[in-house]
């Protein structure tokens, strides 16, 4: 039983870790830009939640789509006016400026915010139901689902769309998807955008998890650059199967080794991935 209560565990968390990871998955295989910004954006998107709720009593699950568009606008503001300048350049001068930018983001919430922990204290929690034996922590479960559902969405929009078949034109061939007509810097904004979108819905939905902080913006990095290596770059699937995974081994390496170990197992996992599978579960060139 204990078992399946930590499965259970790992699975929401994944839920959450897939929400995170996709639209940094998105944004690296698109622009081929490993955007260090993407930690800051979930903080951002967890603050969002924090002051909505705090100061509005707005639902963290009802700041979702209010975190996201607010990040949207950000992200394709700083894609299209410092990013887009140096797009062509090698990715080590992308990586370069989105550090730099991660730095002066960073530093500002913790101007602005101080780096002390906050929480949210739900008036009305969803609590937690027992099944089985098993403790569903309803909350945590809600957000999960969320999660999923935005990221389903996203599949669906890049799937079905006409702005979603720009973004795979572009992701296939920038110079082949000009001479049909797309416009390749505005599809790059839209698409960093997305990206950020997803980071701060992923941020709002976290705040009911994790506490927030300035301070828990390189673990959040950490979770996205794992996840899309264990599912796949450039795989929306893949983040999904790759974020229930990283939770699930999250979960019972925290069991087996203390929880203050669940992350090194990450990130070990992560190098042995990169030397014995470096495109993932579900990687592929293009996306489905």
């Amino acid at each position: 039983m204990l078992t399946a209560q930590i499965l259970l565990n790992g699975i929401v968390l994944g839920g959450l870790y897939a929400c995170i990871a996709v639209g940094f998955s998105l944004v690296w295989g698109v622009l081929n830009v490993i955007n260090i910004l993407h930690g800051s954006f979930v903080v951002l998107g967890s603050y969002i939640a924090y002051f909505a709720y705090t100061y509005l009593g707005i639902h963290p699950y009802l700041s979702v789509p209010l975190s996201g568009i607010i990040l949207f606008f950000v992200g394709f503001a700083i894609q299209r006016g410092v990013i887009n300048r140096v797009i062509a350049a090698p990715v080590l001068t992308t990586l370069v400026l989105t550090f730099g930018l991660e730095l002066i983001v960073n530093n500002a919430m913790i101007i602005g915010f101080s780096a002390d922990y906050l929480s949210i204290n739900l008036q009305n929690p969803l609590g937690s139901k027992l099944i089985g034996g098993l403790v569903l922590p309803l909350d945590r479960l809600v957000a999960m689902l969320l999660a999923i559902i935005l990221t389903v969405i996203l599949y669906y929009i890049l799937a079905r769309s006409r702005i979603g078949r720009a973004i795979v034109a572009v992701r296939m061939d920038a110079e082949a998807a000009a001479l049909m007509g797309v416009e390749v810097k505005k599809i790059y904004a839209i698409t960093f955008g997305i990206g950020a979108f997803m980071a701060g819905a992923a941020g709002s939905l976290l705040s009911l998890v994790f506490p927030i902080s300035p301070l828990n913006g390189t673990e959040f990095l950490g979770i996205a650059f794992v996840v899309c290596v264990l599912g796949g770059l450039g795989s929306i699937s893949g983040a999904i199967i790759g974020g229930l995974a990283l939770g699930a081994i999250q979960s019972f390496g925290a069991l087996w080794f203390g929880p203050e170990h669940g992350l090194t197992i990450a990130f070990a996992l992560l190098i042995l991935l990169l030397i014995f599978k470096p495109t993932g579960i579900m990687g592929r060139k293009g996306y489905e």
